[in-house]
């Protein structure tokens, strides 16, 4: 462990640490009750993820805990394993898996998944995450169809205040003090407004977080522990590659992003970190505690105090566990309509209007992964629909490249010259048939290859051409084509 690192800069890291703590104690609190886990398993994958992961990581300045983009996976998880025990099983074995994908070499791969098929995974989460805390916003329990029956007058209060100050917070002068982020403000605002309610107004027990009293003892009894009676069950391992998979890949793109704001200019070793990551859920997921991933709310945050190295990130989580073993009571006056109004600013930031119209801007190639990413997570879940986004950024990738490896020019004189751009594979097939459809009769042509090598597919798409040509009283000239031994039988 390089410790000389870690404590190069202790004012400064010690600094951001609080900042990050202070950013870090309501998202904690409002991922876990988003998630359907009791509070204290959020603040546990903070402190775990704060503490054991920067021991090992070499991310000088990215901070883990709990992600936002996880809550669909735990609900739905923990709905179809039958229980957040089983889910806490899932959990660890998902370190496990990171730990050998870190040691397998496989962190250079995240680089393969498509830039838009990112952005419409995220977006899809951010919906996701709006849809299912607008209710808490208003006190109503189920969706937001049961906001008008359910909804609750002191939670909507208290809930849409939140949201309007989180909401207008960057447009005041306020924005500038690192030491008062925003979330914090209306957590400390909306506990201490809470109290002040009128009596019919006045939230019920049910309605604040619940941080287990008592010190170790009292943790030990409140925490979701894992049941390895599951470790059989094929859908305990389904869970468990789904978390590892989506962990690594936000993992690594926030570690990307992280990397690019250090003023230092360092860069972070993938493989390492899927490492540090992995050890980071097999401890959070055996204490009962929430996945963790590195976080990109948190680091940039991170960044923006000061930080320098890692011990910003060991300072946040010291910082949690305080609050976790001295002050329950205190959390304990939060509600949870004000961490929901937390909850729908970060969902509206992943799935901001912006992003839409960005990746319209960006043509059709982005913009058809990206709205088939989120409509493939949204109908089915977070690890189908990047594999369906994925597998359609694939083809549309390959007809994007095997469009334009063919390069048409209408002579003066009214022939015509097709020229190879890039290797003439299977994939321009379609492509150059295209092309030899789109000749009219009675042209002159001249296919040229430019050099590039031609396999057999390509080969017997210009035969076929060639054969056909008289019929469509089309001459045509070939330039570094050898036909010889091609037959168009068949085709």
């Amino acid at each position: 462990m390089d410790r000389a690192g870690i404590f190069a800069y202790p004012r400064q890291d010690a600094l951001a640490g609080i900042v990050v703590f202070l950013v870090a104690l309501p998202l904690c609190l409002g991922i876990a009750v988003a998630s359907g886990v009791p509070p204290v398993s959020g603040l546990v994958a903070g402190i775990v993820g704060g503490i054991a992961i920067p021991l090992i990581s070499r991310s000088p300045l990215s901070v883990s805990g709990p992600a936002a983009g996880l809550i669909a996976i735990v609900l739905f998880e923990i709905e179809r394993l039958g229980g957040v025990n089983a889910f806490m099983t899932a959990v660890a074995l998902a370190g496990v898996m990171q730990i050998a994908l870190g040691l397998l070499r496989t962190g250079k791969f995240s680089a393969l998944v498509p830039g838009s098929v990112v952005k419409g995974m995220l977006a899809a989460i951010g919906i996701t995450i709006t849809l299912k805390q607008v209710p808490v916003v208003f006190g109503a329990t189920g969706s937001i169809a049961s906001i008008p029956d359910s909804m609750h007058r002191g939670a909507t209060l208290i809930g849409l205040a939140s949201l309007a100050v989180l909401l207008v917070w960057k447009h005041t002068p306020l924005v500038r003090l690192p030491m008062v982020p925003s979330a914090l403000v209306v957590v400390v605002a909306a506990s201490l407004g809470a109290g002040l309610l009128p009596e019919e107004w006045r939230l019920r027990a049910d309605q604040f977080v619940n941080v287990p009293t008592g010190g170790f003892d009292g943790l030990r009894s409140a925490l979701p522990l894992p049941d390895w009676s599951v470790l059989g069950s094929s859908g305990v391992w389904i869970a468990a590659a789904t978390i590892a998979v989506v962990a690594s890949i936000e993992t690594l793109l926030s570690c990307q992003a992280v990397d690019r704001l250090d003023p230092l200019k360092r860069r972070t070793p993938p493989d390492r970190e899927l490492v540090a990551q992995g050890v980071g859920n097999a401890l959070s997921g055996a204490l009962g505690g929430l996945p963790v991933t590195a976080v990109i709310v948190r680091s940039g945050a991170n960044v923006a105090a000061g930080a320098r190295e890692r011990l910003s990130a060991i300072v946040h989580a010291l910082l949690l566990l305080i609050c976790v073993l001295a002050l329950p009571e205190v959390l304990n006056h939060i509600p949870q309509a004000c961490l929901a109004a937390v909850l729908v600013q970060v969902g509206l930031n992943l799935a901001k209007p912006s992003l839409f119209i960005e990746q319209r801007r960006l043509g059709m190639d982005q913009l058809v992964p990206f709205l088939v990413t989120i409509v493939a997570v949204l109908a089915t879940d977070l690890l189908k629909g990047v594999v369906v986004g994925i597998v359609v950024g694939v083809v549309v990738a390959l007809r994007k490249a095997a469009t334009s490896s063919i390069e048409r020019t209408d002579h003066p004189d009214g022939s015509i010259t097709l020229r190879l751009r890039r290797d003439g594979t299977f994939i321009m097939k379609p492509a150059l048939v295209d092309a030899f459809a789109a000749i009219p009769a009675r042209a002159r042509v001249t296919f040229d290859a430019n050099g590039e090598p031609i396999d057999q597919d390509v080969r017997e798409a210009i035969a076929g051409f060639v054969d056909d040509a008289p019929n469509r009283g089309i001459s045509v000239s070939l330039v570094g084509v050898d036909l010889t031994g091609v037959t168009t039988g068949g085709h």
